[in-house]
């Protein structure tokens, strides 16, 4: 019987209702594309999911570390959760609530997280499978969470509450146990107050029996589990922030609110036996030292060889007014202060045992901070950090804009590391990365993948992402071509913005050239080339560029109105360190100096320029002030290796410059374009308005923008609507407004006009008002030749008008194929004469192809609402695809998947969109993002091979893919954070302290806690949710070993609790025999000697 498919009746019913509404032929005469192209990709090779999330943890709150596995857990205050293993493991999980997560606990070589989220849940996450899952969770109706505690090796969870009251939690079955802690029966019955939340709970290392409960107030209660009583309380003035125990069980210390350290012998409750201010001056009358700030956290370390180490946070003098936060580290004599860039979450030290009744032979600190993560190396002199082997600087500055190239040429990747390698810091630790946990994925995918960040301080970053890894290859710093304000009170000509004068605003990358083109928000252009040798500049080639409208005072605004701001709010960057109120900029009229003309706002360095191996300055193009007006910011770029032509575009026109000569080629006002009996010429508006104040280009993360807001086209028409949208090279960068802006370039060689039957190199230009304009280049027919003949160019008018802002064009040949621009291959521009020739003469020269009878190319053109596909040369419009009616696309482009090319759309409302070529047939339409913001729509972009990225938080990029081929394969590509690991042996008591009982006391929880001894909790305290990943939902997601062996453990648990219950059957068996046996025994003594008639 044949497989019926209803997917592939739907996608036939698609392409009907397609070819019938959407898709329209413009001349009878046209042949059908169906009938030309043989389209392959069909729904059912598209769908939508997430990969993997790159970066820091965005707003951490908590962190906790498995000393067996090596696997270390950061949880947010959004409620995300991310694993780290060694290089290349990541994980990310997701609470529902999205509440914040104030603790974590592992459960030690178990293969399982405990999370406690602020909202008074606890959850129980299975890691034995690639993507975790809960298995179980507890929501506590009555009582707050305040502090949770696993002792190691034990299946009963402390919980701690502000009421004082502590709970126990079976983390097996998420039960709660009988056994409460009240806070009146812990404290003295004398005391009036309440002691506050419970900030401290763990076990005696010595004693599993005798639980130590710190209450804020400054109280610490020793609690007889099996007594049911307080064994010792000790008091103390000044409240508790937390305790930690020595090894042997006999002392504790506790950190105070005034900056102080109290130690306590467990057996001595009256005074402790010792009082430190680490950072407290002592006054020499003897008198208590000055209070200082509260310690935070305190952990005590024993070694086997040497003294203790002592770590804590905080605790640092009052007079020490804008010092940086630091951790201290105490051993011995010696005290170290070690300041750290950010402020301190939470710090974590890691230990060679897992078990707290054992020297504890610390080795690291780990130290968790709002936007970074240190790994402190405590066996080395001085205590260097080790080097990070996660991406976790992205937002080292925030990102600007960012592009992303998937099956990129397999060279780069080598080429950039072993310059990216020059630039790496010296003076770290020697030792290996301790969190070295979990295994890489066994995944398909190896083709090269390159991401590109920019940044607000000028700073472009080359990532490889290769294998659902990131890796940072090369760090180019673009303001080192400007000079720089020496001081706090002088500052560089930024007019145009007022912080981050030199962010990036848009880029271009050439991988085959190796070409690099970056625009700024300063209105100026750097042409890159990658060499590997140095070179040192004497002079920086610079180009200065007047970019005026000719047109000065038609459709100028009513002065009475609100007046539309020329640019968008994306012009600087602003950090939240140095936020200013934005100055309201005049004319551009300077008091003392009349009128600016004539000058940039950058002033290019004057000195030698000594550029190391990578990307060097080829040529500065700078935009100047014309009369009192500054430049505008430029919202398009495109470079050509093969003509050596770079073409930018802003609100007044474009520019074409030749890199290789220095020269300006052509300057053209964007009404110039149209020819003159063109109908869709449009009149320029003046570009004398308002400056709009900058700073809206990294956005605060408040979540303000409404969904009103969201859902209107920047460049649709109406003055109502204020929605603006920062950098990109689409007309994402375009403030809303009736003035015609330069919104995309594409070069190509196509069929200038409709008689041409030779492809001549061409630029298609788009707008934001939806026009696509065809300009002719005329280029000499030898690289030698272009100092003799210049460059010429010839305008050819509209080629097709959509609706909308022009976002991508593209050209396909006559059988579907897309045809890149043609671009040149790399070579060392330091090499010798003869090597350039080499490598210029392996390109063989591209015949020009004629064809009279019909169209041979395709122009693929996708705006803000529509896409076109328009047959060349006869420039007749083939297919039509209205993408969207209600929103508008922030995103597109022309992408290679499955073999064949398609249009992928991100659009504002949060849906993404694939489009089949030629035909615009839709194959997928997923509601994706429900709400968009600033930095999405910035960010977001699409790669071959179904690749796609966005920066999801100021710190993340979050990868997903709508390829199905890699959705099917992600199981096998995602990293195992779990691996099987031997649990290191229980420290060996000794033969003295086993004679006389001086070792670790056991405790039976069970016995104590279990429902037969405690009873049952009340009903009404909590309510116990079952996760979507129990047992049956691991069986069926694990894969490969991990799950072969979480399966084999669980059958041999089923195994062992029959034998177990087989053992005590036959135990009982036995008692019964011998009982019988004790019985007859007396019996026949009993009854031996008597005869037969004494019975």
């Amino acid at each position: 019987m044949k497989k019926f498919n209803i997917r592939k009746v739907l996608d036939g019913l698609t392409a009907a209702s397609s070819s019938s509404s959407s898709s329209a032929t413009a001349q009878p005469g046209t042949p059908r594309e169906n009938d030309v192209v043989q389209e392959t990709l069909q729904s059912e090779h598209f769908q939508l999911c997430k990969t993997v999330r790159h970066g820091f943890p965005y707003q951490p709150s908590s962190m906790a570390f498995d000393p067996v596995q090596k696997i270390l857990a950061v949880g947010t205050q959004t409620g995300a959760l991310r694993l780290f293993g060694r290089a290349g493991v990541e994980c990310y999980c997701q609470h529902e609530s999205g509440a914040a997560v104030i603790q974590l606990q592992f459960l030690i070589n178990e293969g399982a997280l405990v999370s406690a989220l602020a909202d008074d849940s606890i959850h129980l996450w299975n890691l034995r499978q690639k993507i975790p899952a809960i298995l179980h969770s507890l929501k506590f109706n009555r009582e707050r969470i305040t502090y949770c505690h696993l002792p190691f090796q034990s299946k009963w969870l402390y919980i701690g509450s502000e009421r004082g009251n502590i709970h126990i939690v079976n983390v097996e079955s998420f039960t709660l146990s009988g056994y409460v802690i009240m806070w009146n029966k812990a404290i003295e019955l004398s005391t009036k107050t309440h002691p506050g939340p419970v900030v401290h709970i763990s076990d005696n290392p010595m004693d599993e029996g005798k639980l130590l409960i710190g209450f804020e107030c400054g109280v610490v209660v020793l609690w007889d589990l099996k007594s049911k009583k307080a064994d010792y309380r000790y008091n103390y003035d000044e409240a508790i922030h937390s305790v930690a125990w020595h090894h042997e069980g006999k002392q504790f210390v506790c950190s105070h609110s005034d900056g102080t350290l109290t130690t306590w012998n467990i057996r001595a409750p009256a005074k402790p036996a010792q009082i430190i201010t680490p950072h407290g001056k002592q006054p020499k009358d003897g008198k208590k030292p000055e209070p200082c700030k509260p310690i935070l956290k305190v952990e005590y370390k024993t070694t086997r060889a040497g003294d203790p180490f002592m770590v804590v946070f905080g605790g640092l003098s009052y007079d020490t007014v804008g010092r940086r936060a630091c951790l201290t580290v105490m051993h011995g004599k010696s005290t170290a202060v070690l300041e750290m860039d950010y402020p301190i979450v939470d710090f974590l030290t890691l230990c060679e045992t897992p078990y707290p009744n054992d020297f504890q032979e610390p080795y690291a600190v780990v130290v968790l901070l709002e936007k970074d993560l240190v790994v402190i190396d405590l066996g080395q002199i001085g205590y260097p950090i080790f080097e990070s082997q996660y991406p976790l600087t992205i937002h080292e500055s925030p990102v600007t804009c960012c592009e992303y190239f998937a099956d990129c040429p397999a060279e780069l990747i080598p080429a950039l590391y072993s310059v990216g390698s020059l630039q790496k810091r010296q003076g770290y630790s020697k030792k290996e990365w301790p969190i070295s946990g979990g295994n890489w994925g066994q995944g398909t995918q190896n083709y090269p993948e390159i991401i590109i960040t920019g940044h607000a301080d000028g700073s472009i970053k080359f990532w490889d992402a290769s294998a659902l890894m990131l890796q940072v290859l090369y760090k180019l710093k673009t303001a080192k071509v400007f000079e720089r304000a020496r001081g706090k009170e002088e500052k560089p000509n930024t007019d145009i913005v007022d912080e981050d004068p030199f962010a990036i605003q848009t880029l271009f990358w050439c991988p085959e050239s190796r070409m690099l083109c970056v625009a700024g928000v300063s209105a100026h252009v750097i042409i890159y080339r990658f060499s590997k040798q140095e070179v040192t500049t004497d002079v920086v080639q610079l180009l200065e560029v007047r970019m005026q409208c000719e047109f000065g005072e038609v459709d100028s605004p009513d002065p009475g109105g609100e007046q539309t701001p020329t640019l968008p709010t994306s012009a600087a960057s602003s950090s939240p360190q140095e936020a200013e109120p934005p100055n309201q900029l005049s004319a551009g009229i300077n008091s003392s100096e009349g009128p600016r003309d004539n000058i940039p706002c950058l002033q290019v360095r004057s000195s030698p320029l000594k550029q190391s191996p990578g990307y060097q300055v080829e040529l500065v193009v700078q935009l100047v002030w014309v009369s009192g007006e500054p430049p505008q910011q430029i919202t398009s770029l495109a470079v050509n290796s093969s003509f050596g032509l770079v073409v930018f575009g802003n609100s007044n026109g474009l520019a074409v410059v030749d890199y290789v000569q220095k020269t300006l080629l052509l300057h053209m006002g964007t009404s110039e374009l149209y020819s003159p009996s063109d109908p869709c010429q449009r009149q320029p508006h003046s570009p004398r308005k308002p400056r709009q104040p900058s700073g809206g280009l990294c956005d605060s993360n408040d979540g303000s923008n409404n969904s009103e807001d969201r859902c209107k086209s920047p460049t649709s028409d109406g003055k109502d609507n204020a929605f603006t949208r920062s950098r990109s090279s689409s007309v994402t960068s375009i403030d809303r407004e009736s003035r015609e802006v330069i919104s995309s370039f594409y070069f190509c060689e196509s069929f200038p006009k409709k008689s041409d039957s030779l492809v001549s190199p061409c630029l298609l230009v788009g707008t934001t008002q939806g026009s696509v304009m065809m300009v002719a280049l005329c280029l000499p027919p030898g690289s030698e030749q272009k100092v003799l003949q210049p460059v010429s160019f010839a305008t050819c008018g509209t080629l097709v008008r959509l609706k909308g802002g022009i976002l991508t064009m593209a050209l396909l040949d006559a059988g579907g194929t897309l045809l890149p621009p043609s671009d040149e291959p790399w070579y060392d521009p330091n090499a010798s004469d003869e090597e350039k020739e080499k490598v210029r003469r392996r390109r063989p020269a591209t015949p020009p192809s004629s064809q009279e009878s019909q169209d041979t190319q395709f122009a693929v053109l996708c705006s803000e609402k529509q896409a076109k596909v328009v047959g060349m040369p006869s420039q007749t419009r083939i297919y039509k695809h209205n993408i969207t009616e209600t929103s508008f696309v922030l995103r597109a482009d022309v992408v290679q998947t499955g073999g064949a090319y398609c249009i992928a759309c991100f659009c504002a409302n949060g849906h993404i969109m694939t489009l089949s070529l030629p035909s615009l047939r839709p194959l997928l339409d997923v509601n994706y993002l429900p709400l968009t913001d600033m930095r999405i729509a910035r960010t977001f972009c699409f790669s071959n091979l179904g690749q796609a990225l966005y920066l999801t938080s100021p710190t993340e990029i979050q990868r997903i893919t709508y390829s199905q081929e890699t959705c099917d394969n992600l199981q096998e590509m995602l990293s195992e954070l779990f691996t099987p690991v031997e649990t290191p042996e229980a420290p060996n008591r000794g033969f003295f302290k086993g004679l006389f009982g001086g070792g670790a006391q056991s405790l039976d929880r069970e016995d104590l806690f279990g429902e037969t001894t405690a009873g049952k909790a009340s009903r009404s305290l909590a309510q116990h949710i079952p996760g979507p990943g129990g047992m049956e939902g691991m069986k069926g997601a694990a894969s490969g070993v991990v799950g072969d062996l979480a399966r084999a453990r669980v059958a041999l648990d089923e195994r062992g609790q029959k034998l177990g219950e087989l053992e005590e059957r036959t135990a009982a068996m036995m008692a019964s025999a011998e009982s019988f046996s004790k019985h007859a025994h007396n019996m026949m003594v009993k009854y031996k000697d008597k005869k037969w008639y004494q019975l």
